[in-house]
């Protein structure tokens, strides 16, 4: 949680996409529907149209700040509203003026255009709030508490954790570096652009179980091989995340605006409970990179694993199923 030195507003602005369009090569538009974003998951898919070659996307914003933002007796004057947005892995980060609907109102709009080669995968958008206070300007009176997720690839607006799933043999793999874990089943890649698991077809059946419809015990199995698959891919990628931190020049960390910030706000609520994630990114941080703190963690951190990847149910399915298996063996 950060301190400031002088007034703000204690609630964020309310961001909302309005509408998205793509200009694509030859400088035509395709406004897209509402299907490319949503506000429940507030998330932007730029790949739904299906175009690999568009040249950038304009997105309509609608902002709405808190009430007091101006109050005659606010400690700020020339208010203004920008949108951000910021690209963790290519450093790229551009802002747009949004401006006010109707004198007075708190509702602020406007566009933002996104580049296509100036991102990989994901971005994110934020909106600010800055104002004049003791004379200095730009200073930052409120923002959104949760940014909207920009993917320039994908075709379904989510932003949960996006992963790619791989199928290789270890022991004769390109990658060199998988030849050493010959004997695992699966591992998962956090230092990839998109964290990826890599399955080990050399387990002989893993391919076919993981691959199957079956019903009964067949299905049951898979489930829990999955599950315990994705506490694994959880617990690897919060470890990566808060392993990959900046750091402000006062010492504290800096949320990451990639797939990092997702999995950190995903999770930190069941790893540090009680407290902002802001908050819980800063205790984890300073335990992490401190004497002590870090191995009692680890519990939070496998409990936080396991609850995302469902596996408490996944294991109660399996053993009610064996049940039922053996009662009707016996009759």
């Amino acid at each position: 949680m950060k301190i400031y030195p002088y007034k703000r507003l204690s609630r964020p602005i309310a961001l909302r996409v309005t509408s998205v369009s793509l200009t694509l090569p030859d400088r035509t538009r395709e406004p897209l529907d509402t299907s490319a974003y949503s506000t429940q998951e507030q998330a932007v898919a730029l790949g739904v149209a299906g175009h690999a070659e568009w040249v950038s996307a304009t997105i309509g914003l609608s902002a709405t700040l808190p009430p007091g933002a101006d109050a005659p007796d606010a400690a700020w004057t020339d208010l203004r509203v920008l949108a951000v947005l910021t690209d963790g892995e290519t450093n790229v980060r551009t802002s747009t003026v949004l401006t006010r609907d109707t004198e007075n109102g708190r509702d602020w709009s406007g566009s933002l255009d996104v580049l296509r080669d100036d991102h990989l995968s994901r971005a994110s958008i934020s909106a600010y709030a800055v104002g004049k206070v003791d004379g200095v300007p730009g200073r930052s009176i409120t923002e959104t508490d949760r940014s909207w997720v920009v993917d320039t690839v994908s075709d379904e607006p989510v932003r949960g954790l996006r992963l790619d799933v791989l199928k290789a043999s270890f022991s004769k793999s390109s990658r060199e570096w998988l030849r050493a874990y010959a004997d695992a089943p699966w591992l998962v890649d956090t230092t990839a652009r998109v964290p990826t698991v890599y399955v080990n077809t050399d387990i002989d059946g893993i391919v076919g179980l993981l691959d199957s419809n079956g019903a009964g015990v067949e299905s049951k199995v898979r489930d829990l091989l999955v599950a315990q698959m994705s506490t694994d891919v959880w617990t690897a990628v919060f470890h990566g995340a808060i392993g990959d931190l900046e750091v402000e020049p006062g010492g504290g960390p800096v949320f990451p605006t990639d797939w990092q910030g997702e999995v950190l706000r995903e999770m930190l609520p069941d790893v540090v409970p009680g407290v902002h994630v802001e908050e819980a990114l800063r205790q984890v941080h300073h335990r992490r990179t401190g004497d002590s703190g870090w191995g009692e963690l680890q519990t939070r951190i496998h409990y936080a694993a396991v609850r995302r990847a469902d596996a408490a149910k996944a294991v109660g399915f399996m053993i009610r199923s064996l049940e039922r298996t053996k009662r009707e063996s016996e009759t």
